[in-house]
């Protein structure tokens, strides 16, 4: 239906109406059942309907709906941050809650700020992102994101602080024989050139998505960047700030993407599958110094939501942790991964239009291109994308397909991220009526 009130995201879609969840199912009014294939947007990690996380959600109700923070902090987000700490990477001591991922990459940007003032540091102004990374739709959050198109519109408001490197994307930047360790060393040395021309005394933090999602598509880096990357970050005492808005809460196969690069960022920002859908939740975790900074200063971080904390969005999201963050789970979203994987290479490894199939856990993106000798793009007028969106619900298929892969205008890939729920033979289904809905788009 078309909303009559609700200024949607597109005033010219007519959307079927979502009335109830069944596991890895949404169903409209129609009756029609949908397979979520990419978990909203990598958001619904347990399914539509599990009734631990909705149980908790009402005795937390039945007790205390809200408390604000100014006045109160509350059991459930006491209770949460507690746990996240004891599973986050070292030095990772505090958690700053919010209600989705682009709070939480401001907060990030603005307590990098903070931090340096806090320790005498006035001259730390600049942020450095790379290009092709989204970090969410606030105007600091969009200023420090690497996708054009999404700036476009809005570039009197972009920040001047904000500054882009390349990203670390093998399929498409890698040299001819290079390898991937001479590959992480150039693009360690793009950063620190960044960082000297713009005075290494002036740059506050480094951000970055450890896979990259949405606008890239599960690009995770080549063996051993982050590791560079976070050496020249220590060299300058530069911050560097992980971005696991959407990759990170298990999408992966670990509770941080970044465990899998063996580093421990100053600042991890999460949200998504915290609340798997559930509650709308995020949060900023941050490094023991950091926080002591602030503790030892000012005592106060300049920000603030109304939501900080909500005791039911923190309820949910506890209840969602302790599902995801077991060893069992973790287990299983790498070996659903692994099935999803073979199974995407068996059904299109001599397709002409896949070029690259790649990611992590079940977190996993393919790259459609034209030409697939030479990874030309589709013309960014065919609507590639779109095309695949509607003829995969059409089938009953919930996928995420994005077009500006390459460059915020040109290329097409589409986002894979189940539930971690998902059986094989759903998977088996999800591949199925993805080839199908590509085929029904390239006619």
């Amino acid at each position: 239906m078309k909303s009559r009130f609700v200024f949607p995201r597109h005033t010219k879609a007519d959307m079927p109406v979502a009335v109830a969840g069944d596991g890895p199912y949404l169903i409209d009014a129609e009756g029609k059942r949908y397979l979520d294939a990419s978990g909203g947007a990598a958001v619904s990690c347990l399914g539509h309907s599990d009734l631990d996380i909705r149980a908790a959600i009402q005795d937390q109700l039945d007790t205390l709906a809200f408390a604000h923070s100014g006045f109160f902090t509350c059991e459930p987000a006491e209770a949460l941050a507690e746990k996240l700490v004891s599973l986050a990477p070292d030095g990772i001591e505090r958690t700053y809650f919010v209600s989705g991922g682009s709070e939480a990459m401001e907060a990030a940007i603005k307590l990098a700020r903070q931090y340096f003032l806090e320790i005498d540091q006035p001259e730390r102004r600049n942020i450095i992102a790379r290009w092709q990374s989204y970090h969410g739709n606030t105007i600091g959050a969009l200023s420090a994101g690497g996708n054009r198109w999404r700036r476009s519109q809005f570039a009197p408001f972009m920040v001047e602080a904000m500054h882009h490197v390349s990203p670390c994307r093998a399929y498409r930047d890698k040299l001819p024989n290079e390898s991937d360790t001479a590959y992480a060393d150039r693009l360690a040395a793009e950063l620190e050139d960044k960082i000297v021309e713009l005075g290494p005394d002036t740059v506050a933090a480094f951000l970055a998505e450890p896979v990259v999602g949405a606008t890239m598509g599960a690009v995770p880096p080549v063996e051993g960047y982050f590791q560079k990357i976070k050496a020249v970050c220590d060299k300058y005492d530069i911050l560097l700030v992980a971005d696991e808005v959407m990759c990170g809460m298990g999408r992966t196969g670990t509770l941080f993407a970044c465990e899998q690069d063996g580093i421990a960022p100053d600042m991890i920002a999460i949200a998504k599958g915290l609340g798997a859908g559930y509650q709308p939740i995020g949060a900023l975790m941050v490094s023991g110094r950091i926080y002591d900074a602030v503790a030892a200063g000012s005592g106060f971080f300049q920000h603030g939501h109304t939501y900080n904390g909500h005791a039911m969005a923190t309820a949910a999201g506890l209840a969602v942790l302790e599902k995801i963050s077991h060893p069992h789970m973790l287990a299983g979203v790498r070996e659903k991964g692994r099935y999803l994987t073979d199974r995407l290479a068996k059904q299109f490894s001599d397709h002409a239009h896949i070029g690259d199939i790649r990611g992590r856990g079940l977190f996993i993106g393919l790259e459609l291109v034209a030409d697939r000798e030479t990874k030309t793009p589709f013309p960014p007028g065919t609507r590639l994308a779109a095309r695949i969106k509607a003829n995969a619900m059409a089938l009953g298929l919930m996928c995420y397909p994005m077009s500006g892969t390459i460059d915020g205008e040109s290329g097409d890939h589409i986002l894979l991220a189940p539930p971690f729920i998902v059986e094989n033979t759903e998977i088996d289904l999800i591949v199925d009526r993805l080839a199908a809905a590509i085929e029904n788009s390239l006619i």
